[in-house]
């Protein structure tokens, strides 16, 4: 299209000379919609030719996977978050009224034994008791003061939240990857679902419902107003006077005057003649020029519609 374009610059040349006008159409920069994922197109919202406005959907692609995916890094979430709750929380308060029981019967018994103890040694002091049971005594007191102390380490252990610091940390870190693995599954399912992001119009569609969509390629294009330039052609004798932001007023069958600002021009020329270059030779350098339309005078006009540009 571009060398179309320039061959009727060049055929009209004489015509712009004496009317200072440049002839030039207008172009679109497109938003082209994709998924990042291949799948068949379930869904399409749009038709060509429509308005779309942004945040509003464009297309669905076949999601079962994704929705398994999510499901079970859900069910992976709790699992961790289970493990997690059971290693910080301390045992039910009837196994610790157990154990408090537990407890001061081996205090009681440590008291009773300490009592036989101190009987046996008054009695061997008189003799009337013999160094075996004397000895019997001893032992049963130590073991009734160990089952005391086991007793009271069993408590204390269960009050404080079950497992050790390293399994703690292993399931925390269970979980945060659980975390992450959702987060990921559900970015994924999201993917299948696209929507507009900025107003426009729907130029064209390239699938229909039911086709499988490869990975990465579009399946509709936006053109937002914003996105609609003019490109046009001037000879070298004018390419200096071209500054990045000059007015310029653009003209066309059947439609209202638009103006626009000038934001691009080329530093080469698209049509090179010899390289000694004559001053008949230098008229026939022409540059490509850029002009950046508003967006309410960018939803008049259409990619390829031919205009004529002034300068304002």
């Amino acid at each position: 299209m571009r060398r179309f374009f320039l061959i009727m610059v060049l055929l009209g040349g004489c015509h712009k000379a004496e009317t200072d006008a440049w002839q030039g159409y207008i172009e679109g920069e497109y938003v082209l919609l994709a998924s990042p994922y291949a799948g068949q197109l379930q869904k399409l919202y749009v038709r060509r030719g429509e308005q779309v406005e942004a945040g509003k959907p464009v297309f669905a692609l076949e999601q079962e996977a994704e929705r398994a995916g999510r499901a079970e890094a859900e069910e992976r979430l709790k699992s961790a978050q289970a493990r997690l709750e059971n290693l910080q929380a301390a045992r039910r308060p009837p196994e610790i009224t157990a154990l408090r029981e537990q407890l001061n019967q081996a205090r009681a018994a440590e008291r009773f034994s300490r009592v036989q103890l101190a009987r046996e040694e008054d009695l061997m002091q008189k003799g009337y008791t013999t160094k075996p049971k004397l000895d019997e005594a001893r032992s049963t007191n130590v073991r009734d003061r160990a089952r005391v102390k086991e007793a009271e380490a069993q408590l204390k252990n269960a009050q404080m939240p079950l497992g050790r610091d390293s399994e703690r940390e292993a399931a925390e870190a269970e979980m945060a990857a659980a975390r992450a693995s959702l987060a990921q599954a559900a970015w994924r399912l999201e993917q299948k679902s696209v929507a507009a992001p900025v107003s426009g119009l729907v130029q064209d569609t390239f699938f229909v419902a039911g086709e499988w969509v490869p990975a990465g390629r579009a399946v509709a294009s936006i053109l937002p107003p914003g996105n609609v330039k003019a490109r046009f052609y001037v000879p070298e004798t004018v390419v200096a006077g071209m500054a990045m932001g000059k007015p310029i007023a653009i003209s066309c069958d059947g439609c209202p005057a638009v103006s626009a600002k000038v934001s691009y021009v080329s530093s080469q020329a698209e049509y090179t003649p010899p390289v000694l270059y004559s001053k008949e030779a230098r008229s026939k350098l022409l540059f490509l020029v850029e002009a950046r339309l508003d967006a309410a005078d960018g939803a008049r006009l259409r990619p390829g519609q031919p205009i004529d540009v002034r300068l304002r």
